[in-house]
Formats: C-alpha cells, structure tokens, sequence
C-alpha cells in the first residue's frame, strides 16, 4: 500500500505553475531589456560566452528540484506488513441515484453533485466500518463491494455520474434487492442501506423491495435528494449545458422530489427519511441512528508496517540543486573553439 505521510504539503506543487510563469515573464523582461539596446544579433553578439540552453537547463533543475523536495516532506510511504485484525463495525451500502434527473439543480450545484458531497462527508466520519456502493437508474450495479478501504470508496465516489449507467429510469427497487445480495449470506443485525435519490421511481416495487430488506435484518434509510417544488433537467452535451429537457410537447420537464415514496420506503425497510439540503443531506441524524445498530466482530487486514521513501526524493533534491550550482550560464571554452551549440 502506497500512502502520503504528510499530504498536506503537497499543496505547494500548485507553486509549479506559478514558478513557470515567473521565469517566462522572467525571459521576456531580458528580451524586451536586450530590444531597448538595440537589435537582437547585435546585443547578444556581445555576449558570445551567454548560453541559452545552460540558463533553461539551471531553470528546469531548480523546478524539479523544488518538485522533489515537496514530495519528500510529504513523505511516501510503502506498506510492508498486513495483520489481518478484529474489528467491530456496521456493514454498509450506499445506492445512488445517477438517472438524468439527478442534475436538476435545485440543490447546489446539482443534487448528484450534492449526494457525493454528503457520502464524502459519511465516509469520513466511518471507523471500523465496512462501506459498498451501487449506482442506479433504470438498473443497478455494483460500484464498489464491501470494504473497509476508505480511501478507495472516495476514489470510487469521485468516479461517479450520469453516464455510469447506460439505461436511464429509477430503478430504486433493483438497487435495494443489489444491496441485499451484496451483503454475506449469514444473518446479522448490524447491516444498513443508504439510498440518495430523488425518488422518482418508475421501474419496480420498491416497497415490496424495502420490506424483503427488513427481513433479512437490513434497515434501509432514505435520502431525498432535491425539493418537493422541483427544478427542470439540465440537458449536457460534450460537458457543456444545452437548455433543458423537454417532452413530447415542446414543454420543459420538471423534475420533483417524490417523499412520500421515499418515506414509504423507510418505514418498510424500519429505517427513516430525511431531506437533503445545501448545507448538508441528514448525514448527522444518519449517523445518530446507525450508532444504536448492533457492531459486528470481522476480520480485516491492515498495513501496520510502513517504510519512509522521503530519504530518495531529499537525495534527488540535494543532487539536483548541487548541478544547478555547480553549472554556469557560461559556454565551455572548448565548446566555443568547435563552435557547437551556438544560440
């Protein structure tokens, strides 16, 4: 396993940029200087000795030399020992709803947008937990099995959006009979489901899907992603907003949050619903009532071992600066005798 000790100074690899320009207006201040006294191949025929190239080269070793050295304080580190451990946790599913309507933007930017927002938020608030992730519209898959890899399941989350599934639709009960499936055969009571979704099914019996849920011992809570008002679907072509959709008759279509399915869901699956809003998608209160859940004991393998590599990149750092030193602007006098690499 591969992680950054430190990843908060890696920040300042934003300077890099920053940097390029500096040395481009650098370059074209010395031009603009070099026009003011005269032409071009008169001004740098005074300085036969000045190498272009050597100047570019120090530029390019300082700049990978400061990218180095920014890696090194972030420290890499390699995992080099697995335990497997016992740990104590929930067992958890996240459905999401990817259909088109989850572009309506009547929470900010979108709700789709908003729904990773807020399961980011969970994600990060988890320990000892396992995690999964199904994706729906008018099928459902599985986007990440049951792990306890939070760092993946946010990798994951970020993958997200409408395109991941090719059939549109809101098939909210096949994400909840997926989630079922997706859990380990033997019964346990520490199981949930999370479903995001602005409940506008049109597919299935997601009720009768809920209460099969229940039976198996999972409780299933959901979340209502937009406002019982609406908003229209943003159409998006090449990445790009193009109007709204539109029905058969030319007029434009409002999507709205369906809760009353949303809370006939809950109470089947003896979970509860909440409404998302802009500041947040219910996730304390989710949280609250996960806690009363029953923790179940499974094993998990860890990194508990992990070696520094921050040593390399100080060293190719330290190397790096010293050539930059040592190395001239001027041209070597054996050079100029062969009369190569003339600028």
């Amino acid at each position: 396993m591969f992680r950054f000790e430190h990843s908060l100074f890696l920040w300042l690899l934003v300077l890099v940029p920053v940097l390029l320009v500096i040395n481009y207006l650098y370059n074209r201040w010395q031009l603009n200087a070099k026009k003011r006294l005269g032409a071009i191949s008169s001004v740098e025929a005074l300085m036969p000795n000045q190498s272009k190239i050597k100047r570019k080269a120090k530029f390019l070793l300082f700049l990978f030399a400061f990218i180095f050295m920014v890696i090194g304080l972030a420290n890499p580190q390699i995992g080099t020992k697995q335990e497997d451990v016992k740990m104590e946790g929930l067992e958890l599913m996240i459905a999401m709803d990817v259909s088109n309507s989850m572009l309506a933007e009547d929470l900010s930017p979108n709700r789709l947008t908003a729904a990773k927002l807020a399961m980011e938020r969970l994600i990060s608030r988890l320990k000892n937990d396992k995690i999964g992730m199904i994706v729906f519209a008018g099928e459902a898959f599985i986007q990440l099995p049951l792990t306890s890899d939070y760092s993946a399941a946010k990798l994951f989350l970020n993958t997200i959006n409408t395109n991941i599934v090719p059939t549109q639709g809101t098939a909210i009960g096949a994400a909840i009979n997926l989630a079922a499936e997706s859990f380990p055969e033997e019964e346990s009571t520490n199981r949930a489901l999370i479903i995001l979704t602005d409940g506008e099914n049109h597919e299935d019996d997601a009720i009768a899907a809920a209460e099969a849920a229940r039976k198996k011992g999972i409780k299933v809570f959901t979340v209502g992603m937009g406002s019982p008002a609406g908003a229209p679907i943003p159409v998006m072509r090449g990445g790009q907003q193009n109007g709204y959709r539109q029905d058969n008759n030319g007029n434009t279509v409002v999507s709205s949050l369906n809760e009353e399915m949303l809370k006939e869901i809950a109470i089947a699956g003896n979970g509860s619903y909440v409404r998302a809003t802009n500041s947040g998608a219910g996730i304390p209160q989710i949280i609250q009532e996960l806690s009363s859940l029953e923790k179940k004991e499974f094993d998990s393998k860890i990194f508990t071992d992990f070696e520094d590599r921050y040593q390399l990149f100080f060293g190719l750092a330290f190397l790096l600066l010293l050539i930059e030193l040592i190395l001239s602007e001027r041209k070597p006098k054996w050079i100029e005798k062969v009369n190569l690499f003339e600028d």
